[in-house]
């Protein structure tokens, strides 16, 4: 399957400072793809790349399969982008805002409104077409530039950081339509430092960090590659001596460490390191219990999002 986002060898200095450093990656048509890295990574400069405000120092990147350098109008017909910082003209109405750019995008006059209602009812505007975009809240002029940036029904969307600086309602609700949006098809590039919606609606994830794209791929699957050992938490009532040996004794434990022990009531707190699938815990479980070993607690900690980066990343910028 050809890609419909695809970067080679990408390479931006400025003077000394190297921003972007032999960066590679692909998107499939329709993932919602989250570039994620620390402030000064180099996620900006490559958006900017991407949507032709920017010249590679050198390498090549394709937006559906034109490239950035040699087709930037094609690019810019294929793509709509929201920068970080975005202008909004605070003496408009809604309604106004929209048809501009609906002008801008070169769209028929008389094709214009019914894009436009579609466009503010998408977004959940509809009710303030005729408000001053100055009277919107942050939140609602955020999804007002995402509907900007859908006026010429691009297939791509670009977004550096859509939900920065939003309130906690604000930024589900631009978690939901980037969902939405990619039902209809559109494929989404979005960069962003917040992890949580990370995990929560990407495909596909990229992690970068002084400029070099430092893991890719599933969620998933960067978990397994980057903590192959699960981390097991075991409390015993009793039989410390007797749990660590039967623990020790079954297959793909790499580790057992006390953590907690309370000297004279007999009760510990174990943690497990441990590769093995979901069935393979619970048989842990039932292991001891047949031991007769008293088990009063038993989870596994969850890999997320943030554990992955922190294991990914060495906290380094451009």
């Amino acid at each position: 399957m050809t890609p419909i986002i695809e970067i080679k060898d990408l390479v931006k200095t400025y003077g000394k400072l190297t921003a972007v450093s032999g960066l590679s990656l692909q998107v499939q048509s329709g993932a919602i793809f989250g570039f994620v890295g620390p402030n000064g990574a180099g996620k900006t400069t490559t958006m900017r790349i991407l949507t032709t405000l920017m010249a590679p120092t050198s390498g090549e990147a394709y937006v559906a399969g034109y490239s950035v350098i040699k087709n930037p109008r094609d690019v810019r017909r294929a793509i709509g982008y929201m920068p970080d910082f975005f202008g909004v003209y605070d003496d408009m109405t809604v309604w106004e805002y929209l048809d501009f750019f609906g002008a801008c995008y070169e769209i028929p006059e008389a094709k214009r409104p019914a894009i436009n209602q579609d466009l503010l009812e998408l977004v959940d505007l509809a009710h303030r077409r005729d408000d001053r975009v100055e009277a919107l809240s942050r939140g609602m002029k955020q999804r007002l530039a995402l509907a900007r940036t859908l006026a010429h029904d691009p297939q791509v969307l670009i977004l550096d950081e859509p939900a920065s600086g939003l309130d906690p309602r604000a930024r589900i609700e631009i978690r939901e339509l980037l969902v939405e949006l990619a039902r209809m098809g559109k494929t989404i590039f979005f960069s962003t430092h917040i992890l949580a919606d990370v995990a929560e609606i990407c495909t596909d994830v990229g992690i970068v960090e002084a400029g070099k794209l430092v893991a890719v791929g599933k969620l998933e699957d960067m978990q397994r590659r980057l903590m192959p050992h699960r981390r097991i938490h075991v409390t015993l009532l009793d039989k410390l001596t007797e749990a660590r040996a039967a623990l020790a004794a079954v297959e793909g434990v790499a580790e057992v460490e006390v953590v907690e022990q309370v000297e004279g009531a007999g009760r510990a707190r174990l943690v497990v390191e441990y590769a093995g699938d979901d069935a393979a815990v619970s048989a842990i479980l039932a292991w001891l219990v047949a031991q007769g070993i008293p088990v009063v607690h038993f989870s596994e900690d969850v890999r997320d999002m943030e554990e992955v980066f922190m294991r990914a990343t060495k906290g380094i910028v451009s």
